[in-house]
């Protein structure tokens, strides 16, 4: 996702699969089969990431437990408005996107769109 690093998009994934506010040994821990990571480095990732306003943070006891800002989906959703927004010529991404869509993703458009026009 466009403005996070390979790290950091790893522990977004995690938090967004968990569905619940997790401690950073917690993230530590689901991250262990990848890679060996210290517990700082887990802990400065996801302090970035709280800086960044990807993901909240509240004291549960004496550590912070971190949740996700916005959901995978809302933040894909925000990828593509800032992809739109910053291209100088929206109409041809959009364009060019609607030809790589799948006829399943094309359906889904189209009953988004027809929705959008009925309110």
């Amino acid at each position: 996702m466009l403005g996070l690093g390979e790290l950091e998009l790893k522990v977004m994934d995690v938090l967004w699969s968990s569905g619940e506010p997790m401690r950073v040994r917690d993230v530590l821990e689901r991250l262990a089969g990848e890679r060996r990571l210290a517990y700082t480095t887990v802990m400065t990732v996801l302090d970035h990431l709280h800086g960044k306003g990807w993901v909240h943070r509240s004291m549960t006891g004496r550590a912070y437990s971190y949740r996700p800002a916005r959901t995978r989906e809302e933040a894909g959703a925000n990828l593509l408005r800032e992809v739109l927004d910053s291209s100088g010529d929206a109409e041809s991404v959009l364009l060019h996107f609607a030809r790589s869509v799948s006829d399943r993703e094309s359906e889904v458009l189209r009953r988004a769109l027809d929705r959008g026009r009925e309110s």
